[in-house]
């Protein structure tokens, strides 16, 4: 059996979880190189931003404004274009949320190259580009990861995912569900963050570039899975029209 057979195989939340996962370590790598390296901006979290901002407007903090404003606007426009893109998807995983993410693979790897032209320390201008243009791919991701929709797993924060895991453990509701996949995206974002940290110190460029290639990977791995849907759809419309 081929590899693209067996990956057809693997039932889909079992697929979609496993690369949303891969999706929430890749926010981790962003976001260490906007916070540590781009003057202090998250790219997919946009909770970090809004509180950095609230703490510069209230002034003598030394933190930065426009980035973050940027930022979370282009999260917000990433978020209202893949809203739009899969507007009435009716199933988890189409060439529309195929197209989606390669848009912010295409996106990351394209920041990357910037890096590695512009240095290690890019002048002001080009680094709110960068962050403003690598928070609205995270838009994009977060829409998508939406609609693909693993519970807890939104590949951008884990906030929502720490209070599911903290409330339902044997020192809340005792319930115990879910678990294993919260723990998986906590850990995830945590080893994204250490990850980028530490290849930025040979290039912040490297780390967006680990990124992409990571996402890329999901993207193709995606759209080889959906293929068995797409090919099972095809032959009950052939059958419905014999």
């Amino acid at each position: 059996m081929s590899l693209a057979a067996r990956l057809r195989e693997i039932p889909d939340e079992r697929m979609h979880l496993t690369l949303m996962i891969i999706l929430t370590f890749t926010t981790g790598i962003n976001d260490a190189v906007g916070y540590l390296g781009l003057d202090k901006v998250f790219t997919g979290n946009m909770t970090g931003n809004v509180v950095v901002l609230g703490m510069a407007v209230a002034g003598g903090s030394g933190l930065p404004v426009l980035g973050p404003a940027m930022a979370l606007a282009g999260f917000m426009v990433g978020a209202a274009l893949g809203g739009r893109v899969l507007r009435g998807q009716g199933r988890q995983w189409t060439a529309r949320t195929t197209a989606l993410f390669a848009t912010v693979a295409t996106i990351m790897f394209a920041l990357s190259a910037t890096l590695f032209v512009t240095g290690q320390h890019p002048v002001r201008p080009a680094m709110i580009t960068i962050t403003t243009l690598a928070a609205t791919a995270m838009g994009i991701q977060a829409a998508a990861a939406r609609v693909v929709a693993v519970k807890d797993v939104t590949t951008v924060v884990v906030t929502s995912t720490i209070t599911g895991l903290a409330a339902d453990s044997v020192l809340g509701s005792g319930k115990g569900s879910g678990t294993g996949r919260r723990v998986a995206a906590v850990v995830a974002i945590i080893l994204g963050a250490a990850v980028g940290a530490a290849v930025m110190h040979a290039h912040m460029g490297a780390a967006l570039l680990t990124a992409a290639v990571l996402i890329t990977g999901v993207t193709v791995t995606g759209a080889i899975h959906d293929q068995r849907r797409t090919d099972e759809n095809a032959d009950t419309a052939v059958a419905g029209r014999t």
